[in-house]
């Protein structure tokens, strides 16, 4: 009996292995396969059926036998070929799908869209051969058959960053699915290219296509930087209008834009709406924002919600976890995320393994960190070059013998792996290193070669690093040169600096922060101010050590009006970036340009204040006549649990000096060694020679310039002649009252 050409029994069987397929079993596919052998010789079996047996062993990974079953075919057709090379294409094997692509065509088989896409979507297929097969389509008009071909050429231009031949295939196309949308938003969103998403994305809508899960999470991808939020939050809407707000990938891609464009509490409300469609991809997302915004505390937090909720972590949410357990002061957080690790299984991971090393380094804790290293069952070149770095910084000779056993082990050095170990390597090392970085060909890489420059200044060798600059035929990068310019800002070779970077096309915030402080440094306080103008206009966004620059400036122009422009630009960009330096510095400027106002609005409103910050609010306060308010803030320092040191001695008596508070300084003096334990220096006992002088106490200031464990400087003397000169010329003229 049979039906259509196909016996009954052949049409059971294919019915059972599409059935098989659909259930994604391979001993149901292996039994299946017995069955269809065990039913006749091969020449009698359909070769359609042989065929989806072949497609069936490819869709489970067992490529080989679904090439044993492929070879075993007596009769073969273009399906058989294009299910090989489909197989192979997706499992990344480019030789083998392009090995069957060349026996199909020269076995005369007539090349379908399959057959090229199939080769085509192989990620690991270089660009040399994709243009050669895209000739091929051309030539067959298989480009022009449907969109299935060119869609497949657009995600391979679009893997080799070819943005230029993705945009010349897609505007060649004649039709377009929307898969190949989705693709070219997918490809602009993984570029940044922002707009260009957003107008693509316009078009799409206008062709009235039905926007797809897909279609969302490419123009999302997209949205990656704070300018991008209104986009976002359009599509945001649109998602909610589409009825795709309870989708699990839409809603992963949303809370993903909310974190590039760093608006993290965005990100945390659609989190919380949405709380019970959020996979271990939401949480992951949320735990790593957390981490990387400083805020370890709540990443923490989530991770143990995570569990409560009964979601299992998997390798990101462990990576994840570990970093953030890093913010911590403590590692007892890290250590209790390392022991759910080992639980659960996963410390032989090599991503969590590298992450756990990295975590036991910053917490200087290398016998650990080398024991997570050794659990690591396939080690790379992040998990060596986090242990390399853990040793560089306590033992130079261990952190080089570990890149020797790297590369003896068959391992591949890379920039990170280099630079770790240059950073702590001493002169005799830094030879040999140099002449490894050669041999493996580091020696022009930018991030390796200003390591190295800075490695030859830290050990004395100038010549060394300044040899860079002289090398025949070689242009420093812009990372090299900021390293060179560095050293001639420490050693005052101010005009070198101006040099050397004034020949960089592009050069970055930094190589303009170097040129403003060679500016600042030797004097050219107004210069560093048309500089600035210079960075501004090329569009370099400063940061908060441009910022010390130009306060510094300020101060030492004694320019408010500067100073408070410079305060408002910082306002405008970004205040949040500005850290305890910047303010102290800040408050220094307003004080010295006796603003005391500001000084102390400036000081009230830091959340991380230090010892320098209220030493800098004290010596404002003094120098600008408020003696009393410099003591009361000197006594709330202390009531604040802070120690006084030697520095915040010398602002203190230096109030009282100002206001001639005698008494107080007096007692201060004497508490400063006795009580706080901090040994008075010459300074100190020039303040407090000076504060007696002035207020006519000679004979005790003779006394304690008498007590001096030390000689007395050129400045003790002065102030002490001075208050003499002082009291003469009063009594003079009592007597000539």
């Amino acid at each position: 009996m049979s039906f259509n050409g196909v016996s009954v029994q052949h049409k059971r069987l294919l019915d059972l292995v599409r059935a098989c397929s659909r259930s994604g079993s391979l001993d149901a596919t292996r039994i299946l396969h017995a069955l269809a052998i065990t039913a006749g010789p091969y020449s009698r079996q359909p070769t359609f059926l042989y065929n989806n047996v072949v497609s069936m062993y490819a869709g489970l990974g067992e490529l080989s036998a679904a090439r044993e079953v492929f070879e075993s075919m007596p009769q073969r057709n273009a399906v058989s070929f294009n299910a090989v090379i489909a197989a192979n294409g997706r499992r990344g094997g480019a030789e083998e799908a392009l090995a069957a692509f060349s026996e199909m065509r020269g076995r005369g088989f007539g090349l379908t869209q399959h057959s090229l896409a199939g080769v085509l979507s192989c990620e690991a297929l270089g660009l040399s051969c994709g243009a050669q097969l895209h000739g091929i389509g051309v030539k067959n008009g298989l480009l022009d058959a449907d969109p299935f071909v060119g869609t497949a050429l657009l995600n391979l231009y679009g893997r080799h960053g070819c943005l230029d031949d993705v945009i010349g295939v897609f505007e060649d196309m004649p039709s377009k699915s929307l898969v190949t949308w989705n693709s070219m938003l997918t490809l602009f969103g993984h570029h940044g290219y922002s707009r260009d998403c957003a107008c693509l994305f316009r078009d799409l809508m206008r062709e009235g296509f039905a926007l797809s899960e897909c279609t969302f999470m490419g123009i999302l991808s997209g949205c990656s930087c704070e300018q991008d939020l209104v986009l976002g939050e359009e599509i945001h809407g649109l998602v909610i209008k589409k009825g795709l707000y309870s989708v699990s990938s839409v809603l992963n891609s949303l809370i993903n834009m909310y974190v590039k464009c760093k608006f993290v509490c965005l990100a945390e409300e659609v989190f919380k709406e949405q709380l019970h469609v959020p996979d271990v991809v939401s949480w992951n997302i949320m735990i790593g924002a957390w981490a990387k915004t400083g805020k370890p505390e709540v990443a923490l937090e989530l991770f143990s919600r995570m569990s409560m909720d009964g979601l299992l972590p998997n390798q990101a949410t462990f990576v994840s976890t570990v970093n953030a357990c890093t913010g911590f002061e403590v590692p007892v957080y890290g250590e209790f995320v390392h022991a759910k690790i080992i639980r659960n299984a996963f410390q032989s991971d090599d991503l969590i393994g590298s992450a756990l090393v990295d975590f036991y380094v910053k917490f200087e804790n290398l016998e650990a960190a080398h024991h997570c290293f050794n659990e690591i069952r396939e080690k790379n070149v992040v998990s060596w070059s986090a242990l390399i770095s853990g040793y560089a910084t306590k033992s130079s000779s261990t952190s080089l013998y570990l890149l020797q056993e790297m590369v003896r082990l068959g391992f591949q050095p890379n920039e990170f792996s280099f630079s770790a170990v240059l950073k702590g390597s001493d002169a005799p090392e830094l030879q040999q290193l140099h002449c490894l970085i050669t041999k493996m060909g580091y020696e022009c890489n930018d991030y390796v070669q200003s390591s190295l420059i800075t490695s030859y200044a830290k050990n004395g060798l100038i010549s060394g690093a300044l040899a860079f600059v002289t090398a025949p035929g070689e242009r420093l990068a812009v990372v090299s040169s900021n390293a060179i310019a560095g050293i001639y800002n420490k050693t005052g070779q101010f005009h070198d600096t101006l040099k050397l970077l004034s020949a960089l096309e592009e050069p970055d915030v930094v190589s303009w922060n170097i040129v403003i402080e060679a500016c600042a440094r030797s004097g050219n306080y107004r210069e560093v101010f048309e500089l600035f103008s210079c960075m501004h206009m090329c569009k370099v966004r400063p940061d908060k050590y441009t910022f010390v620059s130009l306060l510094v400036a300020c101060c030492k122009l004694y320019n408010h009006a500067t100073g408070s422009s410079v305060h408002g630009l910082m306002i405008k960009t970004d205040f949040s970036c500005c850290d305890a330096i910047v303010c102290n510095v800040l408050m220094d400027m307003y004080g010295k340009c006796g603003c005391i106002g500001s000084t102390v609005k400036t000081f009230d409103e830091m959340s991380d204040r230090n010892i320098i910050s209220w030493t800098v609010l004290i010596s404002a306060l003094g120098a600008n006549g408020y003696a009393n308010n410099a003591l009361e803030r000197f006594r709330e320092m202390e009531s604040e649990g802070i120690q006084p040191d030697g520095i915040a001695f010398t602002a203190v008596l230096t109030a009282c000096r100002h206001g001639g508070l005698v008494r107080e300084g007096l007692k201060l003096f004497q508490l400063m060694k006795t009580y706080y334990k901090v040994e008075p220096e010459m300074d100190h006992y020039h303040g407090v020679v000076d504060l007696l002088a002035k207020n006519g106490h000679l004979k005790e200031a003779e006394e304690m310039i008498m007590s001096m464990p030390f000689p007395p400087n050129a400045l003790v003397w002065r102030s002490f002649l001075e208050g003499c000169k002082r009291l003469h010329k009063n009594r003079v003229l009592e007597l000539a009252e």
